[in-house]
């Protein structure tokens, strides 16, 4: 019986949404509109979402999940149990859209439940899953500028470090992104980093990471690397 109206939930998002357009806005207001479970306590709801992000067939409808859930990233009370639901999500990932939303909801557990979070993406990062592995470094920093609480460099590079020559062009897009972001947090350290391992870094990621430098630093490393 439970299993049935789980699908009836999954049935009903999945119908709300195609009749919404296919623009992010408008998925947005789709969702705050409301579904005939909106009113239910977060601990029944996390649940639907759960069996909803695990069983939709399509972004559209995994997305929804997320709003979800971004909803409560302001509540801190709730990054245990939003972790114990969401880290499973990682499973479901299949592309960088999906993965760099669940990084916006891990980067802030992590502030946290550090212990945790941290744990699962040392082992995301020698995943043989190039999603898992993206989600290693994207959700170390997400945004820094959107953190309260940063983790110490070295335990931020000890993760993109091991990744560096990694094959898959969207593991170098996430470490051009993690490099960025940690040069916003820890300059002088970064600079040095990227100056010590400019033979290591691919293109991919040499042109993301430099992104918000000065064009002082920029000039010093492109002479470097050449």
């Amino acid at each position: 019986m439970e299993k049935q109206k789980y699908k009836n939930y999954l049935a009903e998002v999945e119908l709300k949404i195609r009749l919404a357009n296919n623009a992010i806005p408008h998925q947005r207001a789709a969702h705050k509109d409301g579904f005939s479970f909106s009113g239910l306590p977060f601990a029944e709801q996390v649940l639907i979402w759960d069996h909803i992000w695990k069983h939709a067939d399509n972004y559209r409808t995994q997305i929804q999940a997320f709003f979800f859930i971004e909803n409560y990233l302001g509540k801190r009370e709730l990054y245990s149990a939003i972790w114990n639901i969401t880290e499973s999500w990682q499973e479901e990932v299949s592309d960088w859209s999906l993965c760099d939303a669940l990084a916006k909801i891990y980067t802030k557990i992590l502030e946290t439940e550090t212990k945790k979070v941290y744990a699962r993406l040392k082992e995301w990062n020698k995943d043989a899953s190039l999603w898992k592995r993206r989600q290693s470094l994207v959700s170390l920093l997400y945004y820094s500028r959107t953190k309260k609480i940063h983790l110490p460099y070295l335990k931020i590079i000890t993760l993109v470090k091991p990744l560096l020559k990694d094959k898959e062009y969207y593991v170098q897009k996430g470490i051009g992104w993690c490099l960025r972001e940690v040069y916003n947090v820890y300059p002088e350290q970064t600079y040095e980093f990227l100056k010590e391992n400019i033979k290591d870094i691919s293109s991919i990621a040499f042109t993301i990471a430099i992104e918000k430098m000065n064009e002082e630093r920029k000039d010093e490393l492109k002479r470097v690397r050449r």
